[in-house]
């Protein structure tokens, strides 16, 4: 199951030029220093999105915050499954949120 949705994870952002996925054990994308998206253990995908554009998704998508090891993540939305059906749609979510990491502060190292 979970290799399954590394795979699925790995296309979404196959479809997305101007990120590449990193981690081995905890998939991710991350740029500017902030993570923007992840694979938890069970197989989900959450992405992150500013508080107003988190509220608007969790209720078109009737989704959820998104949980990793049993925290809640705050600024990440969980992908529900029935989304995954198409992944051209969920690219331009994640591109959305690769947009939003870019305007915010760099992190430093």
């Amino acid at each position: 199951m979970w290799e399954e949705k590394l795979k699925i994870y790995d296309e979404l952002i196959a479809k997305c030029p101007r990120f590449e996925r990193k981690g081995k054990s905890v998939p991710c994308t991350s740029a500017n220093g902030h993570m923007f998206s992840t694979l938890n253990k069970a197989g989900e995908i959450g992405i992150r999105f500013s508080k107003e554009v988190q509220k608007k998704y969790m209720e078109e998508w009737d989704s959820t915050l998104f949980k990793s090891y049993n925290s809640v993540m705050r600024g990440y939305v969980l992908v529900p499954d029935n989304m995954l059906q198409d992944l051209d749609k969920v690219a331009e979510y994640l591109n959305e949120s690769y947009d939003y990491v870019m305007s915010l502060d760099p992190k430093s190292k």
